[in-house]
């Protein structure tokens, strides 16, 4: 099973060649400065930390131009981003020093919740070099969080010349370091698990149904929305005859259910500026029923991209012009 939205996309927009030498240099010039004050050791640093508004500059910022920082936003009301916690908790034990982890309990920190533009818990950056960079929005297995953090720590090396120094074994904390009991699954992660499988195993209706299951217990869950409008997605393209489809919207322009299966059809072929800019003008060609038909779709199709892309962000901005 893949994680539903997990993503270094972020990473790869802050490797481009500026902000990277960039960020070497201001790496290199701390290194310097501690070598010249006669303290060659990097900065020292717990494994994990608890980060709020006041201590951010100095527990994420400073030490993100030695460190990689992996920020966990979570919520005690959510028990999925406590658990996350635990796990990355765990892997920072395991990992030794080469990422810090920094917690931050989004409604004590609401000014950092909305600087990172967070749209849920539990949400995962990581910040190198002052820059920051989103990895992966709600739960995931361990081992694929630990190919996020692989993927985190190379480019931290590569891109930025930071590496963060291994800590004496000694010195983690043995809770944080031994792997902890396997927990007995929630009744809402079996839900889940069982909307995954079918969702992999090619049983759209049953994946439908299966998310649905979960939102109606846990609205907010958004690797349940993404589940869903996924399977909807590819639920309404079973069996579609795509020249048939492309045919049917090119003659007719003004055919909402015609552009709506033209628009499925985009995106699974993943041309997804054209599904996107095909909803957003046949929202400004419609009104009344119509429009808000296009509308949802629209946003339904947001979901199955994932709001950090930058094709979503362009697309609601045009979506805006046109409602408003």
């Amino acid at each position: 099973m893949q994680p539903r939205n997990m993503s270094m996309s972020g990473v790869v927009d802050l490797a481009a060649l500026k902000a990277a030498g960039e960020a070497k240099a201001k790496a290199e010039q701390a290194r310097s400065q501690r070598q010249e004050a006669g303290d060659p050791a990097p900065l020292a640093s717990p494994l994990v930390i608890e980060v709020t508004e006041a201590t951010f500059e100095s527990d994420v910022l400073q030490r993100s131009a030695e460190v990689p920082v992996v920020i966990s936003f979570w919520a005690d009301q959510a028990e999925q981003s406590k658990q996350l916690n635990v796990v990355l908790e765990r892997l920072a034990g395991q990992y030794r020093g080469r990422f810090v982890l920094a917690t931050a309990e989004v409604y004590a920190n609401q000014a950092l919740f909305q600087q990172f533009g967070v749209q849920g818990v539990p949400a995962v950056f990581a910040v190198l070099a002052g820059q920051a960079m989103p990895l992966f929005q709600g739960a995931a297995p361990e081992d694929q969080i630990a190919e996020v953090l692989d993927q985190l720590i190379s480019v931290a090396e590569q891109r930025f010349g930071i590496v963060g120094a291994e800590v004496d074994p000694g010195t983690v904390p043995q809770e944080a370091a031994e792997a902890a009991p396997p927990r007995p699954a929630t009744p809402q992660e079996l839900a889940l698990s069982a909307a995954h499988e079918a969702l992999d195993g090619g049983d759209l209706s049953g994946a439908i149904q299966a998310y649905r299951n979960v939102l109606s217990d846990e609205p907010a869950n958004a690797e349940a929305k993404l589940g869903l409008a996924q399977a909807e997605l590819l639920h309404r393209v079973q069996g579609a005859d795509p020249q048939a489809v492309r045919e049917a919207a090119a003659n007719a322009p003004g055919d909402v259910p015609a552009q709506l299966a033209a628009s499925d059809l985009d995106l699974v072929g993943g041309h997804v500026e054209d599904a996107f800019g095909r909803l957003v003008d046949l929202v400004r060609r419609t009104a009344g029923d119509d429009r808000d038909t296009v509308r949802l779709r629209l946003l339904e199709l947001f979901e199955v991209i994932g709001p950090d892309d930058p094709r979503v962000a362009a697309a609601r901005t045009a979506l805006a012009r046109v409602l408003f």
